[in-house]
């Protein structure tokens, strides 16, 4: 073992919380398998040999966006080639076709669309849970969200904004936008997207209404090691704030994606290697004590490497996806879609067992298309 990672062990099996410093120490290790090691200790206390996968079906409606992105290649302008826009119609047979295939959840995202008013957002979403009243709409991140509270004419009004489109059938909300809470990557990798205190008080709203939210972080770019444990701090201490105030959601998951060059202006990185995404994924699981659960999204560090995570502290590798537009690894298309079958089965090839949950890590009992909630999520509370 390193022998810087021996008092970290010790915290981590008497269940002490880990310091900032003890983050960036496991960061800066190479012991990987210790570092596993731990993960899977703390993961096993919470969901012992369980592994969760849902159906779902992801939706991009639009890749036009006002920002520009370094990091990002899915971005267009209107009238660029490739640029499009999904109309209330087509958004709805989608759901349709969901619900048909037995999906639990519609998970839906977009670029920030200069000319779509608000009442799009929201006829969405009513079109949606019209046309498939049993889906759970998990949708728009928070960059969206502070997106349409301005385009509404009401900038400081998230909380406004949070309600309406929850009465129209909002669900709960992903994680993404979030990249690395720090101003000096802001400015360099994503400049004009809103920074980590607009992020945080859009999650921070949505708890106190009720919904639960996924959290995210986007490594292996421009950031430091020392960005990264800042990041994990912030999101616990926000966490933190949602147990401690009893506020009906909070963070359900964390998501830690690496970046994909892409064809993006900074494809002149490298991106982070097998190994850097199985450090941070155990580091998210040490780090984040408050956090129930750790996904790997099997489409950006593909389904092999998912399956080894599940012994580095990830208890959830995502579902069937079948579209996605934002990240194509390795040259792959829009349809990105995996099997039930093959889910289960990467989960049992790693020694584990496989439980269908929805979005709010309910167990699920299906028979074919149809399906119930048969058991409640696991309760994590804040650590001392």
């Amino acid at each position: 073992m390193d022998f810087d990672l021996k008092p970290i062990a010790e915290k981590v099996r008497t269940g002490q919380r880990l310091s900032a410093a003890d983050g960036l120490t496991l960061l800066r290790s190479r012991d990987l398998w210790t570092i596993g090691e731990l993960a899977d200790h703390v993961r096993q206390k919470l969901h012992g040999r369980r592994a969760y996968y849902n159906v779902n079906r992801h939706l991009n409606y639009s890749n036009i966006c006002a920002l520009s992105c370094k990091f990002c290649s899915f971005f267009r302008k209107k009238g660029q080639d490739g640029a499009y826009e999904f109309s209330i119609e087509q958004i709805a047979q989608q759901a349709r076709r969901a619900s048909e295939a037995g999906a639990t959840e519609m998970h839906i995202v977009g670029g920030l669309h200069p000319w779509l008013p608000l009442s799009y957002y929201t006829e969405m979403l009513r079109a949606i849970r019209e046309a498939a009243p049993t889906l759970h709409i998990k949708a728009f991140t928070a960059v969206e969200v502070v997106h349409l509270a301005r385009i509404s004419g009401r900038p400081h009004r998230i909380d406004q904004v949070l309600c309406e489109l929850k009465e129209a059938g909002l669900g709960s909300l992903p994680g993404g936008g979030a990249e690395v809470f720090d101003d000096r990557v802001h400015d360099e990798a994503f400049k004009g997207k809103i920074r980590s205190d607009q992020w945080l008080q859009v999650h921070r709203t949505a708890h106190a209404l009720g919904l639960m939210s996924n959290a995210t972080i986007l490594y292996g770019h421009v950031e430091s090691l020392e960005d990264r444990v800042h990041h994990l701090c912030m999101l616990r201490e926000a966490q933190d704030e949602a147990v401690g105030g009893n506020h009906p959601g909070r963070f359900q998951t964390v998501i830690p994606l690496p970046f994909v060059p892409d064809d993006s202006q900074l494809q002149h990185l490298p991106g982070p290697s097998g190994l850097d995404d199985l450090k941070m994924l155990a580091v998210c699981r040490l780090m984040l004590d408050n956090f129930a659960h750790v996904k790997a999204f099997w489409v950006m560090q593909t389904l092999g490497l998912s399956q080894l995570a599940l012994q580095f502290g990830v208890d959830d590798i995502d579902g069937t996806v079948v579209w996605y537009d934002i990240t194509k690894v390795g040259g792959a298309d829009t349809h990105q879609e995996v099997s039930v079958a093959d889910l289960r089965r990467a989960v049992c090839e790693a020694g584990f067992e496989p439980v269908e949950r929805d979005t709010l890590y309910r167990r699920v009992q299906r028979d074919g298309a149809r399906w119930r909630v048969i058991e409640e999520p696991v309760a994590v509370g804040a650590s001392s």
